[in-house]
């Protein structure tokens, strides 16, 4: 089995990249900064790296070529976003998150699936947050892509379903996970490890479920997010974004 990764060089993709090279699977990992790829190609000879910018305009065509090598893939597996606090609403800030997480998420969503299709099945999976479950006054940008992000999953899986493309997705909402991308002068609720984070996302992966929030208790506050009257929402203090570019 081979899966590919975009977004691996930290954080929760390099991490669940070690997980799945531990398992035997061939792996391939994909970023901007390939300097970073190295300590997992010194894992195993299963491992090779590519360079992939999501924001390129020839990224698809890339990831093409690169789904295509070694057999070709049976996992495509999107990590690779940014987020930032910004109760400044700066628009270069926000016009960022924009191009990387919903224009880079498409181009390499829908090439992914345009290469599974053609192979008669496969499988994506894709980080999105447990911010796309309401508007976030101190990441508006951020919680938009994310929901943005849940929507096109779900569209593409009717896609598939209705075209017989027999492609599976997974749509991956961690909660707060410590990283060295984290802002370290916030405080965050039930702050994950990334090893206990990047073991669940692993086990979605494998049991091909379609939506996984990580973990329970971010189920659990998310679930109740859902039954807040939006004329409530709007006027709770609620910040919960995250600084963090993968």
């Amino acid at each position: 089995m081979r899966i590919v990764i975009v977004g691996a060089s930290s954080g929760l993709g390099k991490k669940t990249a070690e997980i799945f090279i531990k398992n035997g699977w061939k792996v391939t990992v994909c970023a901007r900064r390939l300097d970073k790829l190295e300590e997992l190609k010194k894992l195993s000879s299963n491992v090779s790296a590519e360079y992939l910018d999501v924001n390129s305009e020839d990224s698809a065509q890339k990831l093409s070529d690169i789904l295509s090598k070694e057999g070709g893939a049976d996992v495509y597996f999107h990590v690779a976003g940014v987020g930032c606090h910004n109760v400044e609403a700066n628009l270069e800030k926000e016009l960022k998150v924009i191009e990387t997480n919903c224009l880079g998420f498409s181009r390499c969503i829908i090439t992914a699936y345009n290469y599974f299709k053609q192979k008669n099945g496969g499988h994506i999976a894709a980080i999105s947050s447990i911010a796309g479950t309401k508007g976030l006054g101190a990441a508006a940008s951020y919680s938009a892509s994310k929901a943005m992000n849940n929507i096109y999953l779900q569209a593409l899986s009717q896609l598939s379903f209705f075209s017989k493309a027999n492609i599976r997705f997974t749509d991956i909402k961690p909660g707060f996970v410590k990283t060295d991308l984290l802002d370290s002068k916030r405080n965050y609720p039930f702050l994950m490890t990334e090893e206990y984070a990047a073991k669940k996302i692993y086990k979605a992966i494998i049991k091909k479920k379609r939506k996984v929030v990580i973990d329970w208790k971010y189920a659990i506050i998310t679930f109740f997010w859902r039954l807040i009257p939006d004329f409530i929402w709007e006027r709770l203090k609620i910040d919960v974004s995250e600084n963090k570019k993968i």
